[in-house]
């Protein structure tokens, strides 16, 4: 008997298997053996290889969205709408996000990861297509809302096949190596969006978004794995599917830690909604600089994802999610205060530490909200998902509502997220503590 498969017989839950020499990191494989939701076929998968991929499918949602936030005046003007219309096409963008996950969830409990991740890949390219002829401001939006329900197929897909793959631990090292190929996104956007608008109009925006997913389908079609056999895949009415979302929303242990997640991601989306009014009018950065300073902050993200990565060979997933959390809300508390200087030095400083804090919370809670979602993988990570881009568009839709021409909103609301985060997080471990308690 060969050492794998005496591996094989130890009945471990999850097994990672690297190849006798490790001089390349990055080819490192994976083979799940017992896992609930093992690979189908048994060959290995290179993790460069999926974290690559899978990263690119959830770049949908920033590409789509902070691409082309520095073509707001020229929208309004193209469609002769008003500024609250073309931010209505951003909110309603972030509530597909959020609705579609939930169609997803039970979609790919039941018919494997593979098969619904293509068809809303191709989907989010057909309608990011069709928006370059949209020929009023109400087809423009509705297109989004479209091609948002196309485009959240990767992230909850995404999410689903780490979790068939690897324990708590690996799942948040994972997401943490995710957030680095998605980092280049909000980077890579703004600055992209910029230069193709002093080219061309919106419009080649969203054809450069219909050609990227194309691409993307390819890539996964041929390169992702299929990670839930159909032995372990679940036929359920809709009654189940409720039932199960009901069991997960009840769930301490899930729904804690993705209310602090979702939270803390609420931050970001602040961030995007409010960042071109205090940045390009008030500051008066021009779209091309716009697009640095927005970059400068991702790159603090993927700094941070790094450092979570490092941080995880010592410590546990809950201890980093607390200490990171506090770190974000001194952060943004000083930002808030130094808003009285004007200067838009002074407020870059602790806002960009504070956002930089965001994959380090992210990762941890949503790493430790999966892991306690047992064989309702798919459904879980549609609740996850949900509650993000939930929060999201609550979150954006407050910035443009508290609208005062500074950048308090904003800063505000960042510092709001922070806060009801730091709260979750604190009743769910003194509720968890207090039940501990009683049992002894």
């Amino acid at each position: 008997m060969g050492w794998r498969d005496r591996r094989l017989d130890a009945g471990d839950r999850r097994h990672r298997y690297r190849p006798a020499c490790r001089r390349n990191r990055q080819l490192e494989t994976v083979m799940p053996s017992t896992a609930p939701h093992a690979v189908a076929r048994q060959t290995p998968v290179n993790i460069a290889r999926l974290t690559l991929v899978l990263g690119a499918l959830t770049a949908f949602a920033p590409f789509a969205t902070d691409m082309y936030l520095a073509s707001f005046p020229a929208l309004a003007a193209s469609f002769h709408a008003d500024s609250g219309q073309v931010q209505l096409g951003l909110s309603l963008f972030f509530v597909g996000l959020a609705v579609g996950q939930l169609f997803y969830g039970p979609l790919i409990d039941r018919y494997g990861r593979k098969l619904p991740l293509l068809a809303g890949t191709a989907f989010f390219a057909a309608t990011s297509f069709l928006i370059v002829f949209a020929p009023d401001i109400e087809s423009f939006i509705a297109l989004r809302l479209l091609q948002a329900i196309g485009g959240c197929a990767g992230m909850i897909v995404s999410r689903a096949i780490i979790t068939d793959l690897f324990d708590e631990r690996e799942t948040a090292r994972i997401l943490s190596l995710m957030m680095t190929v998605q980092g280049l996104a909000p980077i890579l956007a703004p600055v992209l969006g910029g230069y193709i608008l002093t080219f061309a109009d919106w419009r080649a925006i969203f054809l450069f978004l219909a050609v990227f997913g194309a691409i993307c389908f390819a890539a996964a079609s041929a390169l992702l794995p299929e990670t839930l056999p159909r032995q372990k895949r679940q036929r359920m009415n809709l009654v189940g599917v409720l039932t199960i979302y009901v069991h997960l929303l009840g769930q301490r242990r899930f729904i804690a830690p993705t209310l602090v997640g979702s939270l803390s991601l609420g931050s970001i989306f602040a961030f995007i909604s409010g960042s071109p009014f205090v940045f390009m009018e008030i500051h008066q950065i021009s779209p091309q600089h716009y697009g640095w300073l927005f970059g400068a902050n991702a790159f603090g993200m993927i700094v941070a994802a790094q450092l979570n990565r490092f941080l995880l060979n010592r410590l546990s997933p809950s201890k980093v999610l607390a200490g990171a959390l506090g770190v974000q809300i001194v952060a943004i508390f000083v930002a808030l205060v130094t808003l009285t200087s004007g200067s838009l030095f002074v407020l870059l400083s602790p806002l960009w530490i504070s956002l930089a804090t965001i994959p380090l919370v992210a990762a941890n809670a949503t790493a430790l909200g999966m892991a306690a979602s047992g064989k309702h993988a798919g459904s879980a990570s549609a609740l996850v998902g949900v509650l993000q881009f939930g929060v999201a568009g609550i979150v954006s839709a407050l910035v443009g509502v508290l609208h005062d021409g500074t950048a308090l909103p904003m800063v505000g609301t960042i510092f709001a997220c922070g806060l009801l985060a730091g709260g979750v997080l604190f009743l769910g471990r003194r509720r968890a503590g207090s039940r501990g308690a009683g049992t002894r």
